[in-house]
């Protein structure tokens, strides 16, 4: 109860009840009220990287039906606490592990699309967009689906489109293991290792092609080289979409100064992770050491280049004050007190992206213009090096014993007749592990078993 207020503490008899109410919530201890709340309600956040589709997987098997998206037990994100955040737009990212790269990396990623899109259709609070326009224009909780990692299109070019089709509208060109022709900043996997090629020609045809249909390429997970290769051959900005500041946290995740003015004269974007093993190398993260990562940048290449990717539900640790969705308006408070303007963090929040969002698509407009057609680039099959590939022929003498043994032998499966494998010995196994097995899944305790192990990194 308040007793003394004003003048010496002499007692004042406020004498009604309204009064008393009025002047304890002017005292209020929480200290995100206020301002910050303010400034969100104006201009909600565009987050742009979460991995709630991921969870939903490991924990329930995509089974919506069984989940209530406004309040989830064990994650980070829901309904919920996204409209207490103040989140406007949300990026969810479509993520596979690298284990399925080479084997059924596609399949699982199309299931997680599927999960995106059925989560942002099936409920009324969230709305699935694929435009500037309708995200900045929604009245509800906008999703974007992303693809966190360049090996879920198999290092293939028709796929990326019909990816694009589905509603895709940004990829990770690597996740922590390298593809045939892109590099990642991990050491986690020993795969498809290349000395002074990061970005081989086949990875720069799909850049372009990314420009070509509109796609926002994403640089985090990437390694620097290829981040620095992309920015030289990219007609649109990029991002990336959970990144700090390597300079306040030295990790290879993060992105170093030199890069940051790179990306500053792309006109791309670097929307700070919140990741505790990312904002603080040593120590306890907290909300103060996350401000670090943001002023720095700012005092880099300036404001105008910062956004926010939180990476919730895809890691483990978060900094203390910050441990879900809904502590935004906390990070925001934070800016306020050193004095960030109201300017600068309605860019943070969201008119950053927008504007990177919209210069994508004017790209895309003006090759279509141009008359520019999809490319029909192919990667080198060595390069690739998936004995499971299979190479479309014409059928003969030995296609046709081929489908007698399976049609006869393994349970009623039939080799196609227009497919025809390599004479390999080695590939004929693999077919019959594909046909016979149902192929070599990543099963849900694959995921539960190297989940942390591979985004830490």
């Amino acid at each position: 109860m308040i007793s003394r207020i004003l003048h010496g503490g002499d007692f004042l008899n406020l004498g009604t009840n309204l009064m008393l109410c009025f002047l304890c919530g002017m005292t209020s201890g929480d200290p995100t009220t206020g301002s910050a709340f303010g400034l969100m309600t104006k201009y909600p956040l565009i987050d742009g990287h979460n991995d709630l589709a991921l969870m939903l997987r490991i924990l329930h098997d995509n089974r919506l039906s069984q989940v209530d998206l406004h309040n989830i037990s064990k994650v980070a994100t829901d309904i919920n606490r996204l409209t207490t955040g103040h989140v406007g737009g949300q990026v969810f990212a479509a993520y596979v592990l690298c284990g399925a790269q080479a084997k059924d990396a596609v399949r699982l990623t199309l299931e997680q699309i599927d999960v995106i899109n059925r989560m942002c259709t099936e409920n009324p609070e969230l709305e699935l967009v694929t435009s500037a326009e309708g995200l900045n224009d929604t009245k509800r909780i906008a999703c974007l689906i992303s693809i966190e990692g360049g090996h879920s299109i198999d290092s293939s070019l028709p796929t990326l489109r019909m990816f694009y089709q589905l509603g895709v509208r940004s990829m990770a060109l690597t996740h922590t293991c390298n593809t045939p022709w892109a590099e990642s900043s991990s050491t986690i996997y020993d795969v498809y290792q290349r000395e002074n090629d990061s970005l081989t020609d086949f990875g720069k045809d799909m850049v372009k092609e990314m420009n070509r249909l509109g796609m926002i390429v994403d640089l985090s997970h990437s390694s620097w080289a290829t981040a620095r290769a992309v920015l030289q051959i990219s007609k649109a900005p990029v991002i990336f979409s959970h990144s700090s500041a390597h300079a306040v946290c030295n990790h290879s995740r993060n992105v170093p100064d030199d890069l940051l003015r790179e990306l500053k004269e792309n006109g791309g974007l670097i929307m700070v992770n919140l990741h505790s093993g990312f904002v603080a190398c040593h120590g306890q993260a907290n909300i103060s050491i996350v401000a670090d990562h943001f002023t720095h940048i700012r005092k880099v290449v300036g404001s105008e280049s910062i956004g926010i990717g939180g990476d919730f539900d895809g890691a483990s640790k978060f900094p203390l004050g910050l441990e879900d969705v809904s502590k935004y308006p906390a990070l925001i408070q934070e800016l306020m007190k050193r004095h960030w303007t109201d300017y600068e963090l309605s860019g943070v929040l969201r008119h950053n992206f927008l504007r990177v969002f919209k210069e994508v698509e004017k790209e895309r407009d003006r090759q279509k213009a141009k008359g520019t057609l999809p490319s029909e680039a192919q990667i080198d099959l060595t390069r690739v090096q998936n004995p499971c590939r299979l190479v479309l022929r014409r059928p003969d003498h030995q296609t046709t014993k081929m489908e007698q043994m399976y049609s006869k032998g393994h349970s009623g499966l039939v080799v196609p007749r227009s497919l025809l494998l390599q004479s390999t010995e080695k590939e004929r196994k693999c077919v019959h592990m594909l046909l016979c097995s149902g192929g070599p899944v990543s099963s849900l305790h694959a995921y539960n078993k190297d989940f942390w192990t591979e985004i830490a990194d």
